[in-house]
């Protein structure tokens, strides 16, 4: 991923420098295990940490081997050797490529999840917090973009919170889906190796065991995991889209924060774009395409092939980063997300009362009038404000065959916003429990 969108500590879990320093890790304590089974000497897996334990490997040197051998797992086994001496020949016992790759992979997965959970809990912080702020900011609700019925700005923010809460459910879940480890060598038998071996190198790698490997982990395993963060980055893009239609001049009800010293446009110095959140929504179709390569990588042939390889080289690093990234920038829109009541309240009386329709229609059902009528008259009247520019309250007062079923009265009282919000903290508690 390109350094604009990359933070450090996630890039980081994907250097070639952490990749080896897991290999090692991996083939260090397995050889621990082996050692403890009395397969290899004690001694020799002591040097194995003692000389390599805290050394830096030289990336350009691995590199250098794979251009001659074309195998990046010999490639490292051989510059270890070159740390080690003779004790590295106990190295990899009865181990195959797969069992470092894959078990690395699962590690960095692993701690890649629980970069993306932290920055989850830290939006969900920001969705609580300007979710109460405007618990009673009441708004219009809007379905196919048109004037529906009143809301709050605090039950949009909530339905994100509880949106956002499910995707971390999710992620837990895939992560612990993804966080297994295979050290069964070739074709998954443990013809080679001791399936305690695998379970000591599970345990130091903080992994559970893969309960059957075909020399490779099941990938759909990682299926999973990737298309997890696909929905994960369709609901990031779910709240970009909503501010960024809110930030639209004719709405205008919340905007991006405009730093001092930030310019719109190159050409045009009054504009106020909604940068970060179109932005987001590019960057969630990049999340979402990382989706079905990894599902394509589920049908591998017979007990392994390496076509998932290439696929995995990219995703993993893009994806993860990516989604970083989107969820840092997501939550820093958020935070600092600029609300104007005013302008809400102002669009919630655009159309002169249209919104409070459904609740005459109910009121003249409750009076006796047919539903196929009451719609009649009630949207005979809703016509003349749409075309008229008439108020949709005067014109029902002014209308005898609606008088003829509700008083004046009756008909105001379905004017009343507060009608609408009645039952918002019931909607929060059930969104945030008990406060």
């Amino acid at each position: 991923m390109i350094p604009r969108y990359s933070r450090p500590e996630m890039v980081a879990i994907w250097s070639p420098e952490t990749k080896f320093r897991i290999w090692f890790e991996i083939e260090a304590h397995a050889c621990d295990a082996l050692a403890k089974a009395g397969v290899i000497p004690e001694r020799a897996a002591q040097i194995i940490w003692e000389k390599a334990g805290s050394a830096t490997f030289d990336v350009a040197r691995i590199d250098e081997i794979e251009r001659e051998t074309r195998h990046d797992v010999i490639a490292f086994l051989t510059h270890l050797a070159e740390i080690v001496g003779p004790e590295a020949r106990f190295v990899h016992q009865g181990m195959t490529s797969s069992d470092v790759l894959d078990t690395c992979l699962a590690v960095q997965l692993s701690r890649a999840a629980d970069i993306l959970l932290a920055d989850l809990d830290a939006l969900l912080a920001a969705l609580k917090r300007r979710a109460f702020e405007h618990k009673d900011t009441i708004t219009i609700g809007r379905s196919h973009g048109i004037h529906a019925e009143p809301t709050t700005f605090g039950l949009k923010l909530a339905q994100a919170h509880a949106e956002f809460e499910r995707c971390k459910c999710r992620l837990e879940a895939a992560r612990a889906d993804i966080a297994t480890c295979a050290i069964s060598g070739a074709v998954g038998t443990f013809a080679n190796i001791d399936p305690a071996i695998e379970a000591h190198v599970a345990d130091a790698m903080g992994l559970t065991a893969e309960p059957i490997s075909t020399q490779v982990i099941p990938r759909d395993r990682h299926a999973m995991f990737f298309a997890t963060l696909g929905v994960i980055a369709s609901s990031v893009e779910r709240l970009a889209v909503e501010v960024r239609h809110l930030q639209r001049t004719e709405v205008l009800e919340a905007e991006e924060y405009f730093a001092p010293g930030q310019k719109g446009s190159s050409a045009m110095p009054h504009k106020r774009n909604p940068v970060l959140t179109e932005n987001l929504t590019g960057l969630a179709r990049m999340v979402r395409g990382y989706v079905t390569p990894a599902l394509e990588n589920v049908a591998l042939w017979h007990e392994r092939d390496i076509s998932h390889s290439s696929v995995e080289r990219m995703i993993g690093p893009d994806a993860t980063i990516t989604l970083d990234f989107a969820l840092h920038r997501l939550t820093g829109v958020i935070d600092k997300l600029v609300v104007y009541p005013e302008a809400m309240e102002a669009n919630l009386h655009r159309f002169r009362g249209l919104i409070h329709s459904q609740r005459v229609l109910l009121a003249l059902t409750q009076a006796g009038v047919s539903r196929e009528d009451a719609y009649r008259l009630v949207q005979r009247n809703a016509m003349k404000v749409w075309e008229q520019g008439k108020d949709f309250l005067d014109e029902l007062l002014a209308d005898d065959d609606v008088r003829a079923h509700l008083s004046e009265d009756e008909i105001r009282a379905r004017f009343d916003l507060g009608y609408h919000t009645k039952h918002v903290d019931t909607i929060f508690t059930r969104v945030f429990g008990e406060s």
